[in-house]
C-alpha cells in the first residue's frame, strides 16, 4: 500500500489555481467550496491567499486534476511545476 501526499502549493499559487478550477469547472464559489468540502467563506480566504486549504481538500483539488486528463495535467504543470 502506497500513502499519495497532498499537492504541495503555496501562496498565491494555490489562490490562482482555485480561480482557475473554478472557471474551468463552471462552478460559482459556493457549488466549489461544497464539492471540496469547505465553507464558502473559507474557500474565499483560500483564494485570496489569506489561508491554505485542508490537505484533505487539496486531495479533491488533486483528484478533479486528475479526472480532467490533458487539461488537468496542463493546469498542474503551471501551477506546480516551480
Amino acid at each position: 500500500m502506497t500513502i499519495k501526499k497532498p499537492l504541495l502549493i503555496k501562496q498565491p499559487e494555490v489562490g490562482q489555481l482555485i480561480s482557475e478550477l473554478c472557471g474551468i469547472t463552471g462552478l460559482i464559489q459556493e457549488q466549489f467550496a461544497a464539492s471540496l468540502g469547505i465553507t464558502y467563506s473559507t474557500l474565499n480566504r483560500c483564494e485570496k491567499g489569506h489561508t491554505k486549504p485542508s490537505s484533505l481538500a487539496m486531495q479533491k483539488i488533486e483528484g478533479m486534476l486528475e479526472e480532467m486528463s490533458d487539461l488537468g495535467q496542463k493546469v498542474s504543470v503551471k501551477y506546480l511545476s516551480n
